[in-house]
């Protein structure tokens, strides 16, 4: 037996099934407070009209967008009382249509700071196209959109939905509300009502030391990483696919030496997996079905000479978790080492940039089938001909389209402004604005913040192996809610500690860092860690926790080990950070493996999702989980595919409750481009922030399989101030310079990197660069060939810095 509020706003008693039927994806019609609290919606049923003949009924207004033909009308086939509001859609090419609490302060409820809200309405319904709405008012900023919670089944009866909102965020003093029909058909309503929930609060506790409580501890494991590895992809068993390929050692790569590993947290074991080709600084990203898609690797090391530089071949696989085996795809039409993958709404994958196998720059955008389990030829992609560079950071946006935030690996950033929005069905690129410092975001780290529904990236540090300046520790924010959405300047980075070759000393004036690593937390936050301050030179030990409610950081525990270029950090199923790597400019290599225990985790017990009813989730579903305490959120989280500072597929996704005391109902995303197919680590977080283990849940559905990609998107970034620019002329690809990674190649193995722009404090001296390389490890370093263009072999004996 439930309570439910009957037509008079009563609590009565019914029977689950009769309100609930059998299907576990029906809605919940039964879920509430446990006692009736006051109705902050006004004129909820329609029965008080307008002010003047036409207007919609007192406190609701239109609203919507998009080419579409529809109607508002109140008719008499009413819930309760005598009237209800009815929206139709006749016809739709975009956009949607709905009757919204109006957004006044005579007639939007008001809300407070952190709590939440049940919302709940009685519907009928034609179209699968109808989602609860949600907007709020910023005291600073006004109204605006907030999120979807909940996707309406349709219904030919009167059935009742109710959902939970998220947290109230700071500066939101009210929320207006309504069902957004973005289908033809029509949606009938009546019965609005709004009620505070009072979510019980755990007392603070602190279970470790003091320092613990507030910036969480490391912890170096005892067993080291066997291989080394640049590439860390988390897989939906919840081990770690761990590439190296030569690792960077031409050596190895000359002997045909290439490795993996597979990580299992569970034991602290590795497991190292042969693999067919050299895989060190390749493309990876899961596919739907939980397998991870690599592209391209290396096809060859620099010539000594410094004449040929890296060279990326077209091989492709896919490993299988299953059989921890690498099976051959078709090949990819060019050469892409260092290449972008980020996987679309409909499963697909598209990748930009890298180097081609004569070392020049692919301008040939790939495009792997889900639906054929291929690449495609290059006619059956749609092309641009642009050069993106190495790594480019390529964000999936809401509607499809891509952002690329600026972050790349490798000297300058594109022509333009250094951001811009590619709309793949256009074939267009628009440039985007307020990326400050453009050209030094070289191995700056991008991140879609939480939760994924409000279009924000932030942006964080980088510098440029070229010109290698210190790096910066500028932060930049885009709302690309926005029309014409611009970064604008965000917090700076905290500093810490920077080895110059002496030893830790605090930094100070503009220093930061770049190679860091930006890992999305279960309770929202975003951590930051590792990073140096010059090209493979200058480890920082510096990491912090950025609010994406407040847009602050605050200084966390700094990693004990150095955690430069080729680093990478990860979030691991059970809530802790895991952090690998490091190959400074010596060649050397960091095996040791660290372990971050965020505070969350000494804030007392955690809660259990005790049971989840499926794991095969479908786009607009409503889930069921129970946890054995209460919770305020449930997420998403996609798993990790990281390296050299870039996941651009890294995503939390917010789930709507419908809560009754520990059964929770999760109502997921219709929309694919928020949450792209695939395996997805699901977390419950308690009042406090504390997170559950997570369990493992596969997305995918219709929607997700189609050609156009359905859901409920909005008008997001639509009126973009800069003209877009068509395609260029075909070409077959970009010149790039054979020291495109910043080192002269007239020095040492092609491991070893003696930069071509040494940093501004080492004078242009033979002494005081061979005091710097000393200080900095470098040992013995064999001139390749006759040039000295750094002047480190005056006395022309063959070898630098011997004098």
């Amino acid at each position: 037996m439930r309570n439910v509020l009957d037509r008079t706003g009563r609590r009565r008693q019914v029977s689950l099934l009769a309100v609930c039927g059998l299907t576990a994806g029906m809605l919940l019609s039964s879920q509430g407070p446990a006692a009736a609290a006051p109705n902050l919606v006004k004129n909820p049923g329609f029965e008080t009209a307008g002010a003047t003949p036409g207007d919609l009924p007192q406190c609701w207004s239109r609203s919507g967008w998009g080419d579409n033909d529809y109607t508002f009308a109140v008719v008499p086939d009413a819930h309760s009382g005598t009237k209800a509001m009815r929206v139709s859609l006749t016809r739709r090419v975009d956009g949607d249509r709905k009757a919204l609490v109006t957004e006044s302060a005579a007639c939007a409820p008001a809300v407070t700071k952190d709590r939440q809200y049940d919302l709940s309405l009685w519907y009928k319904s034609t179209t699968p196209d109808a989602s609860l709405t949600l907007f709020r008012h910023d005291t600073a900023a006004g109204w605006q959109y907030w999120t979807d919670l909940r996707t309406l089944p349709v219904s030919a009866a009167y059935a009742r939905t109710e959902v939970r909102t998220p947290p109230v965020p700071a500066g939101t003093d009210r929320i207006a509300w309504g069902v957004s029909v973005y289908g033809t058909g029509s949606v009938t309503t009546d019965d609005y009502r709004m009620e505070e929930v009072a979510v019980p609060v755990p007392p603070p506790q602190c279970t470790g030391t003091a320092a613990e409580c507030a910036k969480g501890r490391w912890t170096v494991l005892p067993v080291k990483n066997p291989v080394r590895s640049m590439h860390s992809v988390v897989l939906h068993n919840g081990k770690v696919l761990m590439i190296a390929g030569s690792g960077n050692d031409p050596e190895l790569f000359a002997a045909g030496t290439f490795t993996s590993a597979v990580y299992d947290p569970a034991n602290g074991s590795y497991k190292v997996i042969p693999t067919p080709k050299d895989m060190f600084c390749a493309g990876h990203v899961q596919l739907e079905d939980g397998r991870v898609l690599v592209m391209s690797g290396n096809k060859g090391y620099p010539s000594a000479d410094g004449t040929i530089g890296y060279q990326g071949f077209k091989d492709s696989y896919v490993f299988d978790p299953a059989t921890e085996t690498y099976v051959k795809t078709n090949d990819m039409n060019d050469g892409h080492w260092y290449p972008s993958a980020t996987i679309l709404g409909n499963g697909d994958v598209i990748s930009f940039g890298g180097l081609k196998e004569d070392s020049t720059g692919s301008v040939t955008a790939e495009r792997w089938s889900a639906a054929e389990k291929r690449w495609l030829p290059t006619w059956q992609v749609n092309q641009t001909w642009s050069y993106w560079g190495l790594y480019p950071s390529m964000i999936l946006m809401q509607d499809g389209r891509l952002f690329y935030s600026g972050s790349h690996t490798f000297g300058n950033g594109t022509p333009g402004t250094g951001a811009s929005v590619y709309d793949y069905d256009a074939n267009t690129i628009t440039d985007v604005p307020g990326l400050r410092k453009k050209d030094e975001r070289d191995q700056s780290a991008s991140v879609l913040l939480p939760p994924a529904q409000d279009q924000k990236v932030l942006t964080v540090g980088g510098g440029n192996v070229d010109s290698n300046p210190a790096a910066n520790r500028l932060t930049d924010i885009i709302d690309l809610k926005a029309p014409d959405p611009a970064y604008r300047a965000g917090p700076p980075l905290p500093q810490g500690t920077v080895d110059l070759g002496a030893g830790q000393v605090p930094q100070t004036g503009d220093q930061g860092k770049m190679y860091l690593s930006t890992v999305l937390l279960p309770d929202g936050k975003v951590f930051e860690t590792g990073g140096a301050l010059y090209n493979r030179a200058a480890p920082v030990r510096s990491a912090s926790m950025f609010d994406p409610a407040t847009e602050t950081f605050t200084p966390m525990a700094a990693d004990p080990e150095d955690r430069g270029y080729h680093s990478s950090s990860f979030l691991l199923p059970d809530g802790r950070v895991m952090s690998v790597g490091d190959n400074p400019g010596n060649g050397s290599w960091n095996h040791d493996v660290s372990v971050y225990t965020p505070p969350y985790l000494f804030k007392g017990p955690r809660p259990a999702i005790t049971s989840v009813i499926d794991t095969q989730w479908t786009y607009g579903d409503t889930q069921r989980i129970t946890v054995d305490r209460p919770i305020v959120k449930a997420q998403l989280i996609r798993p990790a595919a990281v390296t050299h500072s870039s996941d651009p597929n890294q995503r939390f996704v917010d789930l709507p409750l419908t809560v009754d005391g520990n059964t929770v109902d999760l109502n997921v995303t219709d929309n694919p481009n928020l949450a792209p197919p695939g395996w997805y680590m699901l977390f419950a977080t308690d009042a406090n922030g504390v997170p559950s283990v997570a369990r493992w849940v596969r997305l995918s559905g219709p929607a997700a399989l189609a050609k156009d990609v359905g859901g409920h998107q909005h008008a997001f970034a639509s009126d973009l101030a800069a003209d877009p620019k068509a395609p260029r002329a075909e070409r077959r690809s970009a010149p790039v310079p054979p020291e495109v990674s910043g080192c002269d190649r007239h020095y040492g193995s092609a491991n070893v990197c003696v930069p071509t722009a040494f940093p501004k404090a080492v004078k242009a001296t033979t002494k005081a660069r061979c005091a710097w390389l000393a200080s900095h490890d470098y040992g013995r370093l064999k001139v390749n060939g006759k040039d000295d263009p750094l002047r480190l072999d005056p006395d022309r004996d063959g070898w630098a810095c011997r004098s």
